[in-house]
């Protein structure tokens, strides 16, 4: 059975281009031959408009101009790569020259055949170099298909808005740390934009075309840590039935965003601050390590240096993710930034949902008088919500506000009633409160008390595991 593919000959030797096309043919579907270089370009261009490209070319080194230097192969194989980088070339010669040889394979030719061959020998060469040409052409798809990943990883759901001196603050931080490949913390409650301050990092920063790599720590299993994290090599465990890629190793080059960290436990901490100090990782189940070249950058709405006197965070942790901090400020204390966030998300959703909605000046003073718990984050999911319900030209917000408002009421007098009171300002106690009461208020369901609260599911899950609920 011939092979699929499809081979250039360039010789001015009629004798060598009938014999090898007469030995390739019958292992081959397409050989084409030429005697003249300069027919390359038209031969490459003709086989692709017929959907077979060239893959491989036997390219002569010497044709009537110089005998002997192999000058003329070179200047081909040059013009070659600079048409398609993905065909190989393989160069012939009647002259076994070692530096010719060498020189070849520097100047990006796949091999060297000296005339005359052993049969053997041009069959086996031809087979590395399809099988060179289909590598290729696989790292060119993976690296298209990278780029493309990569610019919809770096491109953030929504804009990072604000015009308020809180958040002018804000932008000069990202500005000046973000020139630099200082780690960063960013904290604030939730809903208050962490990971658009890490996309808007990155996107400052001189890593902005590599990888950008998001990882909830929150979601990740305690068990899968270290293969999440680190990656790991087929075999090493029950489950791993394939090689596996790290985070670390995935955001080689780029910036690495590692969200809720505060939920990390001691034993993982420890592994990633090892990770940290010596650059490196190394995948479960492998002896050779990675050296790694990632811009990071944490998030967290936990209190890192209460969590660290209560031995639930390590202090040298600390000291290294956090070079820079950010504080975003929550939405309360930004109110000026309202109306600009609303005419945002309005346009945005009006746009998703084919709705041309404008909003009164009673219900914009509305939404600037509410305190918004949840943040940027829930104002967003509110004005949604209005845009998909309100009926007619003008948005109704009334109902959606008026609604969140008696959820977090409600939330809030459960677990009022249930501990008699508020009677300390412990934020580990509180949230344990709060998590509680939200999944009362939803009765259980996990996924709608993780949204009020505006935590992921895995957050919530872990914040459950975490004070036993």
């Amino acid at each position: 059975m011939k092979h699929t593919g499809s081979i250039l000959i360039v010789d001015d030797n009629p004798d060598i281009l009938i014999a090898a096309r007469l030995l390739l043919k019958q292992h081959y579907q397409s050989v084409k031959t030429t005697d003249n270089p300069f027919d390359i370009e038209g031969i490459i261009n003709e086989q692709r408009k017929v959907e077979q490209p060239v893959d491989v070319i036997l390219l002569d080194m010497n044709f009537s101009q110089d005998s002997i230097s192999g000058k003329e192969g070179f200047y081909w194989l040059k013009k070659i790569i600079e048409q398609d980088a993905n065909i190989v070339v393989l160069l012939m010669t009647a002259y076994s020259d070692i530096q010719i040889a060498v020189d070849a394979i520097k100047a990006g030719a796949s091999d060297f055949i000296a005339k005359p061959w052993q049969n053997e020998q041009l069959l086996g060469a031809v087979a590395a170099a399809f099988s060179h040409a289909k590598d290729k052409q696989q790292v060119g798809k993976l690296t298209r298909q990278k780029q493309g990943l990569n610019q919809a990883l770096n491109t953030p759901s929504f804009e990072f808005l604000g015009q308020s001196a809180a958040m002018q603050q804000v932008f000069n931080t990202i500005e000046k740390a973000a020139q630099t490949d200082a780690n960063i913390l960013v904290t604030g409650e939730s809903g208050t934009g962490k990971e658009l301050t890490a996309h808007a990092i990155h996107q400052a920063s001189m890593r902005s075309e590599q990888t950008f790599m998001s990882v909830d720590m929150g979601a990740i299993a305690q068990n899968l840590f270290e293969s999440e994290l680190f990656g790991h090599k087929k075999g090493a465990f029950t489950d791993a039935k394939a090689d596996r890629i790290g985070k670390f190793e995935l955001a080689q080059g780029g910036s690495l965003f590692l969200d809720e960290l505060g939920n990390l436990p001691l034993e993982h901490q420890a592994k990633l601050l090892a990770a940290l100090q010596n650059r490196q990782v190394t995948p479960i189940g492998g002896s050779k390590t990675i050296d790694i070249d990632i811009r990071l950058i944490c998030a967290t709405n936990d209190n890192l240096d209460n969590a660290v006197s209560k031995g639930r965070f390590r202090q040298d942790l600390l000291y290294r993710i956090n070079t820079v901090e950010i504080r975003l400020p929550a939405l309360r204390e930004r109110s000026d930034d309202i109306p600009l966030l609303v005419d945002y998300y309005l346009k945005h959703f009006s746009k998703k949902y084919k709705r041309n909605l404008a909003i009164s000046d009673h219900d914009m003073v509305s939404l600037c008088q509410y305190t918004w718990p949840g943040n940027v984050r829930e104002l967003a999911h509110a004005i949604e919500r209005a845009v998909i319900l309100s009926e007619g030209e003008n948005l109704d917000v009334s109902s959606v506000i008026g609604a969140t408002a008696n959820n977090n009421n409600n939330a809030n007098n459960t677990a009022v009633n249930s501990n008699n009171s508020y009677d300390t300002f412990d934020l580990e106690i509180l949230e344990q409160r709060t998590v509680r009461a939200a999944l009362t208020h939803h009765q259980g369901n996990v996924s709608h008390a993780a949204k009020a609260l505006g935590l992921t599911r895995g957050a919530m899950y872990r914040r459950i595991e975490k004070y036993g609920l």
